[in-house]
């Protein structure tokens, strides 16, 4: 009964957190990040009413899809994609919200391409700058955007960004708040094949800070699951 506690605390929170900058929790889509959890325990969200999980790692993503995991829920990715690995995720996710190169855009286009479908991603941007980090720069998303017509089976739905790892109370805002600049200006553009309808931001630490920014998409682990114990990876 604890994950459905806190899938129940996590919206309530997201519903504070909206009415506080005068929105609706209903514009705002929570991604239950499901990395080391079990087939069990995402099945206890999606029973207390997660409507989308998001997923790391691609072995993961086989196996739990092969138990059936997620029936129930829409499914996104949302870690760090290999090209190679790209076959694996392509078509069994609704969005893929991490993508970080022009390389891995092409290779997921070509998948699609395959499979006969146009495959929704959002574009990953290291808004800090953080070397230990993917995903483009600022300064670079307008070539890409411009070269977004050019794929036919892929559509760009938003922008995604994680910000540095933050234990103080607000300190991601400044970042929230360029992600949000950009995601303005953008929808300020004409780019073919280009929507700017989703800004995911926000884990479990800072979602607040980032909905009050004016994330529409946050992506919370911990909050929902517990901690994970990574010396059993």
């Amino acid at each position: 009964m604890v994950i459905a506690e806190n899938v129940k605390s996590v919206k309530e929170r997201i519903a504070a957190a909206a009415e506080r900058c005068d929105r609706s929790a209903d514009e705002i889509c929570l991604v239950a990040a499901t990395k080391m959890n079990s087939a069990e325990r995402l099945r206890q969200a999606i029973a207390a009413g997660v409507t989308v999980c998001g997923e790391n790692r691609v072995q993961e993503l086989v196996e739990k899809w092969e138990q059936g995991a997620y029936e129930g829920a829409a499914l996104h990715f949302i870690g760090h994609l290999q090209k190679n690995k790209v076959k694996y995720v392509v078509g069994r996710c609704e969005l893929i919200q991490s993508v970080d190169s022009i390389e891995l855009l092409s290779a997921i286009n070509a998948q699609a391409e395959k499979l006969g479908i146009c495959q929704q991603v959002l574009l990953e941007v290291n808004i800090a700058s953080e070397e230990s980090k993917s995903g483009f720069s600022s300064s670079e998303l307008p070539v890409v955007l411009a070269s977004a017509g050019n794929f036919t089976h892929v559509f760009i739905r938003g922008l995604m960004a994680i910000p540095p790892i933050s234990i103080i109370k607000g300190q991601n805002r400044p970042y929230f708040a360029a992600m949000k600049q950009l995601f303005i200006d953008i929808q300020t553009k004409k780019y073919d094949n280009v929507s700017m309808d989703f800004l995911s931001m926000g884990m479990s630490g800072d979602f607040e800070d980032a909905i009050a920014e004016g994330s529409n998409m946050v992506r919370v682990g911990s909050a929902i699951f517990g901690a994970r114990d990574y010396s059993k990876t």
